[in-house]
Formats: structure tokens, C-alpha cells, sequence
């Protein structure tokens, strides 16, 4: 059984404080129509908008990169990513002193783009055929030095794990947390620490209706596609399949998913926008949607995972947002709770963006 050891992720966090930030937590101001669906609950966010590249993909590629030997770092460092990972890894790599290439996904938008290009990375634009073929793979022909997986490597996630640390520390009594799953990167990290710390605590997974591969994997019970996939604003969550790799981390420590309609998305980023100031794009809007949908009870941490979206994509799409509470009937996920240590081993004997 794969695992991220809470010792790992402590690690982590002995070490990545020189160029990560450790993050706010600040109260959302809840819209007086939610007050049915929301009652007796309370929404916190997690700002990893504040990180020095505007997103949490930092943590785990410092993490990764700084505990490769000089001779793993030779060549330099490459990744694949919509955006927000290649930012991390381009600047733990300047970080490092080493050249850094990542293939970017043509769906990325030019904010993301225009970072990268400043951190000082090789940029090689691919489809996103090319480059989920290439996360799925672990390798590409046409990149060079050592893959620093986006997602899939165990040093990444106990690096995103560190979140969950400050979580805990800042809201010891959290109820629920909630994440966008592009990869799964990031709950596997966070739910790793939150579970081996207070394993009554919930976390959920948020998917773009478009995109919603663990959704599909959850009710199917193994590693699954998403059929019908579309790319949207939400660059930065939502990929085509669930990787088997994943899966055994995933099933074991997410209590489901909340798939959620793109307008929803669009309304929280403009109530996150209105009421807390904060810029998120679509992945980190969609947890905060999440959310909003009233499924998960308490005092609720929806992690705002990202800000790197480009203005002009922001304002429209806020400006087109009709002043609505989210869809109260959302998707419903598989029937999939905590399972005890032992549940999980017997299920997943045998078992198998941004």
C-alpha cells in the first residue's frame, strides 16, 4: 500500500520555509441565500494565492527538488504542467542553480505562460494529449535532465502535505477540508497529514462537472477515465483519468468528491472576489463551490489552491455571473466513507492537471 508518512511531510516542513510562505487562513462572509444549505456550518479559506508563484505547487516542488543529489540534478530539471506546477519547479530550480524545461499544456493560460517565461525556464508547448500521455508515462522524448513528476512522486506530495499541517495548526477543530483534484496531488498530501493527525476529519475532493475522473473512479471502485472530458477555465483541475499510481492514496484517503457546474465556479471566484478581495482561478474557485454546496458540515477549509488565471478571463467571467446561489442539487458521488485500516486493505488488494 502506498503511503506518505507523516514523517515525511514534517521533513518537508523542516526544510521548504525558505521560499514557501506559510498561508492565512481567513473567514468567508457567507451570502445570506446559502443560509439553509449552510446552517450551523463555517467557511474558512486557505490562501495559497499568497505563495511567491501565486499557488501551492511550490511546496512540492521545492520538497522534490531539493532533496535530489547533485548528480540527479546534472542535467537540470524538467516537468509537465498547465501552469502552475512548471512555476514551481522553475523557481525551486533557480532556487537550486539548475536549468529547469517544462512542457506546458496549450490549454495554460498566458498568465501562467508569461510567469514561467520570467522564472527563467525553457518552455516546449505541447497538446494535452501530449502532455497527459507524457504525466501518465513519467518520460518524453522530447525533454531532457530529470522529470520532476507534477504530481505523482511521493517527495511532491509530502511537500503539499505541509498545508495540512497548517490547517490543523491554525483551526485545530477543522471539520472538513476541501481541494480541487487535478492529478491529486494535493489531497493526497493534505489528507495524508490530516488523517494520520485527526482521522475524523473529512476531506473532500472538488471536480469540474467537466472533469471529473475521481468522481468516475469512486463509483466505479478502481482508477478510471472520465468520458466526455472538455477543457475549460478550470485549467488547473479536472484531468482525463485518475493514474492507477494515484489511486490506492486517493480511495484510501478522500471521502468523495463534489462535482460541481462551471457557472458555480464563476460565482465563487466573483463571492470570494467581492468579499475577501482574493483573485482565484477556476481550480481554486471550484473547491470553494464546493463548499458553497452544503455537503460538507462544520467549520469547513476550502483550499484556495491557486490565483494565476489572466485578468481579462477573470473579469468576464465574473462580470458575467448572475447574482445566484450555487446549484443546491449537485452530483452525487459513490457511497464512500472513512474506511477503517482494515476495509481499505481488503479493497484495494491488488490495485491502480496542475
Amino acid at each position: 500500500m502506498r503511503e506518505i508518512p507523516l514523517r515525511d511531510i514534517r521533513a518537508a516542513a523542516a526544510g521548504i520555509y525558505d521560499v514557501v510562505v506559510r498561508t492565512p487562513l481567513v473567514p468567508l462572509e457567507l451570502p445570506e441565500a446559502l443560509a439553509p444549505q449552510l446552517a450551523g456550518s463555517e467557511i474558512f479559506l486557505k490562501l495559497e494565492t499568497l505563495q511567491p508563484i501565486g499557488s501551492f505547487k511550490i511546496r512540492g516542488a521545492h520538497n522534490a527538488i531539493r532533496n535530489l543529489t547533485r548528480d540527479e540534478l546534472r542535467d537540470g530539471v524538467w516537468t509537465v504542467s498547465a501552469g502552475n506546477a512548471a512555476q514551481g519547479v522553475a523557481l525551486a530550480a533557480r532556487h537550486a542553480g539548475v536549468p529547469c524545461s517544462v512542457m506546458v499544456m496549450d490549454t495554460a493560460p498566458q498568465a501562467k505562460i508569461t510567469a514561467i517565461r520570467r522564472l527563467g525556464a525553457t518552455i516546449v508547448r505541447a497538446s494535452y494529449d501530449e502532455c497527459w500521455t507524457t504525466v501518465e508515462q513519467h518520460r518524453s522524448e522530447r525533454m531532457s535532465g530529470r522529470l520532476v513528476h507534477p504530481f505523482d512522486d511521493d517527495r511532491f506530495i509530502a511537500g503539499n502535505g505541509t498545508l495540512g499541517l497548517e490547517i490543523l495548526e491554525d483551526l485545530p477543530d477543522v471539520d472538513a477540508v476541501i481541494g480541487s483534484v487535478g492529478g491529486g496531488g494535493l489531497l493526497s498530501g493534505v489528507a495524508s497529514a490530516i488523517r494520520a493527525e485527526r482521522p475524523e476529519v473529512q476531506v473532500f475532493a472538488a471536480e469540474p462537472e467537466t472533469a471529473a475522473p475521481l468522481d468516475a473512479s469512486l463509483r466505479n471502485g478502481r482508477a478510471s477515465r472520465f468520458e466526455g472530458w472538455r477543457a475549460s477555465f478550470v485549467d488547473g483541475a479536472g484531468g482525463k483519468s485518475v493514474l492507477p499510481t494515484m489511486w490506492p492514496l486517493l480511495s484510501k484517503l478522500v471521502a468523495g468528491s463534489i462535482v460541481v457546474p462551471l457557472a458555480d465556479i464563476a460565482a465563487a471566484m466573483k463571492l470570494v472576489a467581492e468579499r475577501c478581495r482574493v483573485i482565484a482561478e477556476g481550480a481554486a474557485a471550484c473547491a470553494v463551490a464546493a463548499a458553497l454546496t452544503g455537503r460538507a458540515k462544520g467549520r469547513i477549509v476550502a483550499i484556495v489552491s491557486g490565483g494565476n488565471i489572466d485578468l481579462s478571463t477573470f473579469a468576464s467571467l465574473v462580470g458575467a455571473c448572475a447574482d445566484r446561489p450555487p446549484d443546491k442539487t449537485p452530483k452525487e458521488e459513490a457511497p464512500h466513507k472513512h474506511p477503517d485500516r482494515k476495509s481499505t486493505d481488503a479493497r484495494n488488494a491488488g490495485d491502480p492537471t496542475a
